[in-house]
């Protein structure tokens, strides 16, 4: 299903802001300009102090944006990093909200997993002498990448970022993609790149946005240079995810994700119905705003969804980490307005329930008697069994739920039991079960 954030517009800042990821490190944390520029002397002849506003950097400078790209990812990430005159500079804060809703898409197991291993392979398309998918993957998550390109420039530049990183040189791969001779000299995106024995948990792209060199330079507030190849495509991002689409098809289940990042949120529907019709199984969208910059996001797969798990009321489990994901939720609540009633949830059963909108997490205790309501079953002694005699309030089951916003209309609630040998322990499983059955019927479509 497609997942779609509400349309009306919001307020921008020229620094990174909460509409941010929420694990992207400079969502609550802008890069501090004064900082790095008396860490990187480099750094410093582009900052600009004036009064008691907040130091700045000239957006329009190409230089400057290329070396605050390269502070921060040597700083915050531990790359070394570089590109020639005119290549596409990335901004780092951008680029890591993709890679984090990559994340997202792949630890939510709605698609399940079927390359036998825990470790995770990437394939970035058009990977460009920045190489920025590959490096932010590798360092942040361990991922492995191959990293594909047609110019002799990217591909140099590409290997050289790889190469000045040892620590994870030996995750990532670039790889030459080839031009099929035609009218519009057609670009080789996945079917031809990617080798006949490989399969990946996801691809991903950030395609040439524009149809015209002078339609990628109407933007005169900033300066991330791009070449050709970078920018422009015949047809512009349509047509080229569009092709994207069409590999996949042939491809199918050798990615668990396919995805691509989007310029034009009004190309959304027409690709997403491009999609049905190569019968995909599930279709995901987001959106990034990171500053004065809005890009979207669109995640399709082939692979059935996993099956939900119901939880049995016997035997009972006794693991302390437990999760669900509400999906669909209704375009009117948000996550606050979750944790609020699973606040609620606890409370009118009589359990003490502490809220924290910080954290976004409930620290509830309860009672036998209070979880035999919050269940309502009539074998909770069935139940006890499993465990020790109850003997009186040192029996309390104990525990947190934690909300974490997954991608927009979707949470996933996690909850944790604090005392582990507690008697109760073996009913914690049946709790979180009622408070899932009770949070998906209110919130979800």
């Amino acid at each position: 299903m497609s997942m779609r954030r509400n349309g009306k517009k919001r307020a921008r800042s020229e620094t990174p802001g909460s509409t941010a990821h929420p694990r992207n490190k400079y969502s609550d944390n802008p890069p501090d300009f004064a900082s790095l520029a008396s860490l990187y002397p480099s750094f410093k002849p582009f900052v600009f102090f004036s009064g008691g506003s907040r130091p700045r950097i000239d957006w329009t400078d190409y230089n400057a944006t290329r070396e605050l790209t390269r502070v921060l990812l040597l700083h915050d990430h531990g790359l070394s990093w570089w590109i020639p005159d005119g290549q596409l500079c990335p901004t780092v804060p951008n680029r890591s909200n993709y890679i984090h809703w990559i994340n997202d898409l792949l630890s939510s197991q709605i698609i399940p997993s079927s390359r036998g291993n825990n470790k995770v392979k990437g394939f970035d398309i058009g990977t460009g002498a920045n190489c920025i998918y590959p490096l932010l993957g590798a360092s942040l998550f361990g991922w492995s990448f191959v990293g594909s390109d047609i110019t002799d420039v990217a591909l140099e530049w590409a290997e050289k970022n790889v190469q000045s990183n040892p620590h994870v040189s030996d995750l990532i791969e670039i790889r030459r993609s080839r031009i099929i001779p035609s009218e519009d000299d057609v670009t080789m995106v996945l079917l031809g790149v990617v080798k006949e024995s490989e399969t990946f948990d996801f691809c991903m792209c950030n395609p040439p946005f524009f149809e015209t060199f002078e339609e990628a330079g109407l933007n005169p507030k900033t300066s991330c240079g791009g070449t050709h190849e970078e920018m422009v495509c015949v047809g512009g991002e349509q047509a080229f995810v569009t092709r994207i689409i069409q590999d996949s098809a042939v491809l199918r289940e050798r990615f668990r994700w396919y995805t691509s990042m989007l310029g034009k949120k009004a190309n959304l529907k027409l690709l997403i119905s491009k999609l049905w019709e190569v019968g995909v199984t599930v279709v995901k969208t987001t959106e990034f705003v990171q500053g004065q910059t809005s890009r979207w996001g669109l995640a399709w797969s082939f692979v059935p969804p996993a099956t939900r798990k119901i939880i049995a009321p016997t035997p009972v489990s006794k693991s302390s980490l437990l999760s669900f994901m509400l999906e669909g939720i209704k375009r009117q609540y948000s996550a606050a307005d979750v944790l609020l009633s699973v606040e609620e949830f606890f409370k009118s059963c009589g359990a003490s329930s502490k809220l924290n909108s910080n954290t976004f997490s409930v620290d509830i205790v309860a009672s036998s008697e209070q979880c035999n309501t919050i269940t309502n079953r009539d074998d909770v002694d069935s139940v006890r069994s499993h465990g020790s005699s109850l003997q009186g309030p040192q029996d309390d089951l104990s525990f947190r739920i934690l909300v974490f916003q997954q991608m927009p209309g979707t949470l996933l609630i996690k909850g944790s039991l604090q005392h582990k040998d507690s008697p109760l322990s073996g009913l914690f499983s049946v709790v979180f079960g009622s408070l899932e059955e009770s949070m998906k019927s209110k919130f979800c479509r």
